[in-house]
């Protein structure tokens, strides 16, 4: 527990060189050490885990945990006993606080509860260790020997879009990132502040290294491209809500830089890096993922899972053990074109983002790919489906700067209208709305916004 940044990157590079079999000893052991100061530390996993073996080397022996059980719980369930909720709950309350540790150890991070339930994190010193590693190793992987000269040349100046004024998981990561560099490197940038607001700041630090909400991002590529904003960064790496890999070519042109894409969660900030081929592998040796159907049962590779269970093996503040993240993933079945061996995933949206309809007939359909049918139509920057009823459906809209608005939105009518009727859903009206798409309190730009959300 007490390695560096630089220990842990030299073991994932001896493991991925070892092989598949070294890195699966390497979570075997990780995950049994994990769930044995679990069930040590914290009073609610020594309940859960009752009756288990007393050697844990596969997750799918453990019992799924989810986020409203353990918020439900969170005395019992965190490993420190000087920590309470009444604590905690007072810390992030008071926003003088944010970016400042608890009890001086622990980094602190709220959710928005888009799921349904906020929750509020803890990530401990050997957390963000294994975090800052593995986004270093993705940089190097990312980068040519050209490309990482000029980003060094250039001081490694760092602009990072994020949540502000809130504890949320953004603020946390910038004051670990300084706590370990100087902080003259990074400028942290409100993902809610008005565009032109960013666009000025980002031209007046010039940043080598762009990191934000990729629905961010892309607003940002439309202001490259429009001539208002002109920065070069030689890597630019959304976050959180996914685009279509058109989207990401988008942002790559605009800039003329390198696009790598993370998936994170403020559960697990290491769990996969994307690839040139678009997908993302999995960090095996420090994170286990499962895609499960909606009984928990295993998903094979090549299906569409109903929601992921992670394991963050570096955590020990605040276990996440098989953990029901609410993200629908699809698993690669074949050899990667890349070459690189780790599993590849691709995410396909939150068990969150599914719209559910009334037939006429009173029954139900559950429509999980609407926001794919958008994801292809040209000329369409940033999008929202908003369901503001049982049988209705509003969509934001910001057209690419160079599309016919009206055009656009016939496409977006026509393609979504034709895919509710296909499933029997003529009955359901798709209007488009007259505000733009709208961040949430974090930041980020949900492409769908069901009817228990929106209301």
């Amino acid at each position: 527990m007490s390695e560096s940044i630089s220990s842990v990157l030299l073991d994932a590079h001896r493991a991925r060189r070892q092989g598949l079999n070294a890195i699966a000893q390497r979570q075997r052991a990780r995950l049994g050490e994990a769930v044995a100061f679990a069930r040590t530390n914290s009073p609610y996993y020594r309940e859960l885990y009752q009756g288990l073996p007393e050697r844990i080397e596969s997750s799918s022996v453990l019992p799924v945990a989810n986020k409203q059980e353990l918020m439900r719980h969170f005395d019992d369930w965190v490993t420190d006993r000087e920590v309470s909720f009444a604590a905690v709950r007072a810390f992030v309350d008071n926003p003088e606080l944010i970016g400042q540790r608890l009890l001086g150890k622990y980094s602190v991070a709220t959710t928005s509860g888009t799921t349904g339930t906020p929750g509020i994190f803890l990530l401990d010193k050997h957390n963000w260790t294994v975090t800052l590693a593995f986004s270093l190793r993705m940089m190097i992987g990312a980068l040519s020997a050209s490309e990482i000269f000029c980003l060094l040349v250039r001081g490694g100046r760092t602009a990072s879009v994020l949540a502000m004024g809130g504890h949320y998981i953004g603020a946390a990561s910038f004051a670990a990132i300084r706590a370990n560099w100087s902080a003259r490197r990074f400028r942290a940038l409100p993902a809610q502040a008005p565009l032109r607001n960013l666009v000025t700041e980002l031209n007046r630090f010039h940043p080598a290294l762009l990191i934000g909400y990729a629905g961010v991002m892309a607003l940002l590529a439309a202001e490259q491209d429009a001539g208002r904003l002109h920065i070069r960064p030689v890597l630019v790496l959304p976050t959180s809500e996914g685009l279509s890999q058109d989207g990401y070519d988008r942002i790559a042109k605009a800039f003329h830089a390198k696009v790598r894409t993370v998936y994170v969660a403020t559960e697990c900030l290491f769990m996969a890096i994307g690839c040139e081929h678009g997908w993302h592998h999995v960090n095996s040796d420090w994170a286990i993922l499962e895609p499960v159907d909606a009984s928990y049962q295993p998903v094979p590779p090549g299906e569409e899972a109903h929601t992921v269970l992670v394991s963050n093996l570096a955590n020990r503040v605040q276990p996440i053990l098989r953990y029901d993240l609410g993200d629908r993933i699809l698993q690669r079945p074949d050899p990667y074109p890349c070459g690189n061996p780790l599993p590849a995933i691709r995410v396909r949206g939150r068990a969150a983002d599914i719209l559910t309809f009334p037939t006429e007939r009173g029954e139900k359909v559950a429509m999980p790919s609407l926001a794919l049918e958008i994801d292809h139509v040209p000329g369409v920057e940033l999008f929202q489906i908003v369901q503001t009823a049982p049988t209705q459906l509003r969509v934001r809209l910001h057209p690419a700067a160079d599309a016919d608005p009206n055009r656009v939105w016939r496409a977006v009518h026509s393609e979504l209208t034709k895919l509710l009727n296909e499933h029997g859903l003529g009955q359901v009206s798709v209007e488009l709305a007259a505000e733009p798409p709208v961040p949430s309190s974090a930041g980020k730009y949900r492409t769908v916004i069901p009817l228990v959300l929106s209301a």
